[in-house]
C-alpha cells in the first residue's frame, strides 16, 4: 500500500527556519511541498522519509525518499464506505477518498435499492441467479447492505492518473461547449466480488 520514492528537488530556505537544523527545515519545506500531493504516475505523498544528499548553499539541491500510497494491483485495503450510487460505491482510507468499486464488482447476486439510496448482496445458495426483481422483493432480513460508514475489504483492480485541465468552457468552431467535470488526480478501481471482501462484518460477525 506504501512505497518509497526517489525524488531530486532544489528547496530555498525560509530565514524562520535558519535556527533549526538544516535537515530538520528541509524535511519541513518538503513536506509542505508534497504531502498529501497527487504526483503524476508516482502516487499520493505522506511524508519524506529520509534525504540522500543535500548541497551547500542558499538554494539546496535535496535527493530525498518520499512516502507514498500507491496500492498494487490485487491488494486487499481496508477502508470505510463513504457514499454510494446506482453505479458505484465510494470507500475511503480516511486520507484518500477517490476508491471506487464499479456495481460490476459488487459481490453477486446484488441490487440497488433506490429506498436505502445503497447496494445490497442477497447471500443464497440457489443454483439460478435471482433476477433484479426478485431481489428487490427480497425479505429485508436477508439482504445484506452495503451502508455508508461500515468497514469494508477491497481488492485493488487498476488505478488511473488524470491531468484534467480546469477553466472555462472553450470555443469549438464558434461554439462554446460546457466544460467537462473535472476528474480527481489519481483514481482507484477496485472489487469486492469475491469471498472474504466486502464488509468485514459479513465475515467476521464479532467485528
Amino acid at each position: 500500500m506504501y512505497q518509497l520514492t526517489i525524488i531530486k528537488d532544489t528547496i530555498a530556505l525560509h530565514p524562520t527556519t535558519f535556527s533549526q537544523p538544516v535537515q530538520q527545515a528541509i524535511k519541513g519545506e518538503l513536506n509542505k511541498k508534497y504531502a498529501d500531493r497527487v504526483i503524476p504516475n508516482v502516487g499520493l505523498g505522506v511524508c519524506v522519509f529520509d534525504l540522500l544528499s543535500v548541497s551547500e548553499g542558499k538554494v539546496r539541491y535535496v535527493t530525498f525518499r518520499l512516502v507514498v500510497f500507491r496500492p498494487f494491483v490485487s491488494e486487499v485495503i481496508v477502508g470505510t464506505i463513504k457514499d454510494c450510487t446506482e453505479k458505484v460505491v465510494i470507500v475511503s482510507t480516511g486520507f484518500f477518498d477517490d476508491i471506487v468499486v464499479p456495481a460490476s464488482l459488487l459481490p453477486h447476486p446484488h441490487a440497488y435499492d433506490p429506498n436505502e439510496k445503497t447496494h445490497f448482496w442477497l447471500a443464497s445458495e440457489a443454483e439460478a441467479e435471482p433476477t433484479e426483481t426478485e431481489m428487490l422483493d427480497s425479505e429485508l432480513t436477508d439482504r445484506l447492505y452495503l451502508d455508508r460508514g461500515e468497514i469494508v475489504r477491497v481488492r485493488i483492480e487498476d488505478d488511473e492518473f488524470h491531468d484534467d485541465e480546469p477553466g472555462p468552457p472553450k470555443a469549438v468552431d464558434g461554439v462554446y461547449t460546457r466544460a467537462k467535470a473535472r476528474r480527481p488526480p489519481y483514481e482507484i478501481t477496485a472489487s469486492m466480488a469475491t469471498s472474504g471482501l466486502g464488509l468485514i462484518a459479513w465475515w467476521n460477525p464479532q467485528q
